[in-house]
């Protein structure tokens, strides 16, 4: 069965490039009909099954509810939707209609989403609850073009049924049917009608600059893309991946519009993302794809549980993860593994990897990638330490999605490897990354300038500095923009030292400042639950986060770990002094993007006075500043926050 499957794969991957994406869903049902699983999703406890056939069906109906709604060729779909069968089947069914979709994050707030709905006047909104309806009707004057919101989840819903701006999923897809039997032949017609260069999705930039910019990807953009990771990871139709991304971000769009269809793997959506590593247990996904907050999280929560255990597991622990780096740095270096080496190896694989590997659902993976930001060398390292084959890509929404991986033999843990098939890249004579692909975006949504300024000769221009190894690997120094010159001259890179500090099990993020500057300093947010956990050990008594963060206790804790990173870096980037905030950055209070990236200069204008006091001979300085609470409330608190010197 798996080389019949294997080998309809090849017979329809060979004309993808005059293919758009619902007719590679449609080529796929055709070829595959009921023998394989499409997409599985947990619900109730219970893993609910899609067979290609039934994507398609779905996809199908859905659209033919939107077409009752009257969505026309040249149409744009807002979706505001969680990890879901239903997000693919509306997507999906959009494009089968000429429409081009847009997807913005659930968390945004009522505000953020009526300016991105109003950018491109999306006639129908696809909703996830309760909650995103509630966002939409607090700002319903702002939506004049949009005449109908659907809602997938009808909890909660019963009382507005008689609101005729909402209709279900279900009753979409019951108008659906109604359409098809009135209109036979109608969808497939439309779907007939795609062409390979129609823009298919639309994805906001981070933004971490200004107004996000809104990039525009064609179904060859998406199909090209997934063309490059079939052929260089050599997925097959039985492959497993779980979409736990959001849709709104370009990683989930890559695979689930894309790689997904391209190679008839198995889409599989979590039940909450509560219970991500159960359900990896239950399904054993091959391949793993997610942003490096994921991966730093998880290596902090292993370190503080082993902290956590008896001395004899913590010392087992500590010589598997010795022994498992040094095997990683040998075969980095194509050096011979001694005998001995290779049977402690398999005793810690017995008694430490494999057992940790199951516990975190990831003793299946083949694979698993780590892209969106720079991620520590160090995280690298500790996964690849104790078995699991981790490796950093590199990408971004422009070049439609990630371009650049480590081969599974050249694992180089500061460099995000070698271009995938179909793509070159070179270095620009300031440093810029730039690259050339048929996966490279259409353009930016009305902005022609940004669009001509994004491109130079043919090739993108990432925005990027970095440069080529010996072996062709590429290494990131840090957005161009961003590279920092001290007072002395010497150039660095934030990113470069912010990842290092991230690693630490106790900082959740830290943003570095030194333009022309005499030293380094940084803004550091604790990790609650971690430092939490540490600090009721210690039985240090503690009521919010601010109180938390301003214990003696915790500034030695934390100093502690600066230091470390300190002995790791050269002596222009070492940190100097640095604070730590009173409250945690927060993407709705614009300090972050939706997608967990530092608005780097919004933070240095709206964090100036304290950033000042860290150059001068302060020893603390009192600030007054907003506080956002839980239930949503915005308050101003005054404090006195403690400039912590490293010596």
């Amino acid at each position: 069965m798996k080389r019949l499957l294997l080998d309809k794969n090849k017979e329809h991957n060979r004309n993808w490039r005059n293919l758009t994406l619902p007719q590679l869903l449609a080529q796929n049902a055709e070829i595959f009909k009921d023998e394989k699983t499409a997409i599985r999703e947990k619900a109730y406890g219970i893993w609910q099954t899609f067979t290609w056939r039934d994507y398609f069906d779905y996809v199908r109906r859905t659209a033919a509810g939107l077409a009752a709604l009257n969505m026309q060729r040249g149409d744009h779909l807002c979706m505001i939707v969680n990890n879901a069968p239903e997000w693919l089947f509306s997507e999906l069914a959009a494009h089968a209609l000429g429409a081009t979709t847009l997807n913005l994050f659930t968390t945004s707030v009522a505000e953020e989403l009526a300016f991105s709905i109003g950018r491109i006047r999306s006639p129908i909104v696809v909703v996830q609850d309760q909650e995103q309806v509630d966002k939409l009707l607090e700002v319903k004057d702002k939506l004049p073009h949009t005449v109908k919101v659907v809602y997938i989840d009808p909890t909660g819903m019963s009382s507005y049924e008689n609101d005729p701006w909402l209709i279900s999923y279900a009753d979409l897809l019951k108008t659906g049917d109604k359409y098809i039997d009135e209109n036979p032949g109608r969808i497939e017609e439309e779907i007939s009608k795609g062409r390979p260069q129609d823009i298919a999705v639309m994805i906001q930039t981070s933004g971490t600059t200004g107004v996000p910019k809104m990039a525009m990807l064609s179904h060859r953009n998406l199909t090209t893309m997934a063309a490059q990771w079939v052929q260089s990871e050599r997925l097959e139709p039985e492959e497993n991946w779980i979409s736990m991304s959001p849709p709104a971000w370009i990683v989930d769009q890559m695979w689930g519009m894309g790689v997904a269809l391209f190679s008839a793997m198995t889409m599989n959506f979590p039940e909450t993302p509560e219970t991500v590593l159960e359900d990896f247990r239950d399904i054993g996904p091959s391949v793993l794809i997610t942003a490096s907050r994921f991966w730093e999280d998880m290596a902090s929560r292993i370190r503080v549980k082993i902290s956590d255990a008896g001395w004899l597991r913590r010392k087992l622990f500590h010589l598997s993860e010795s022994a498992g780096r040094s095997v990683v740095a040998m075969k980095l270096h194509k050096k011979t593994i001694p005998w001995h080496k290779k049977l402690l190896c398999r005793f810690f694989a017995v008694t430490v990897y494999n057992p940790l590997l199951d516990r975190l659902g990831c003793s299946h993976f083949h694979s698993a990638f780590t892209g969106g930001h720079p991620i520590s060398p160090d995280v690298i390292g500790f996964f690849r330490a104790i078995g699991l084959n981790l490796k950093q890509c590199y990408g971004l929404t422009e070049s439609g999605g990630i371009f650049q991986i480590q081969p599974d033999d050249e694992v180089k843990l500061e460099t995000v490897g070698l271009p995938l098939p179909l793509t070159e890249v070179r270095i620009a004579e300031d440093q810029e990354v730039l690259v050339k692909s048929e996966a490279n975006f259409s353009g930016y949504f009305n902005d022609y300038q940004a669009t001509e300024a994004a491109f130079e000769n043919g090739w993108l221009k990432t925005g990027d500095a970095g440069y080529i190894d010996e072996d062709g690997h590429l290494l990131i120094i840090g957005r161009k923009e961003d590279i920092i010159r001290n007072k002395s001259g010497d150039a660095f890179s934030p990113d470069f030292i912010e990842t290092r500090l991230k690693f630490s099990p106790y900082i959740k993020e830290a943003v570095t400042f030194g333009e022309a500057r005499p030293y380094i300093s940084a803004i550091i947010n604790i990790d609650l639950g971690n430092v939490g956990n540490w600090a009721e050990e210690k039985m240090i008594p503690y009521t919010t986060y601010m109180d938390l963060a301003s214990q003696k206790s915790v500034e030695d804790l934390i100093l502690a770990e600066v230091r470390k990173v300190n002995e790791q870096l050269p002596d222009v980037m070492k940190i100097k002094k640095f604070v730590l905030l009173y409250k945690l950055l927060d993407a709705d209070d614009e300090e972050l993007t939706r997608t967990g990236k530092v608005r780097r200069r919004f933070v240095y204008g709206l964090y100036i006075k304290i950033i000042e006091a860290m150059y001068s001979t302060k020893q603390s300085i009192r600030v007054t500043g907003k506080i956002r609470y839980r239930d949503g409330r915005v308050g101003e608190i005054e404090t006195s926050i403690n400039i912590i010197s490293v010596d």
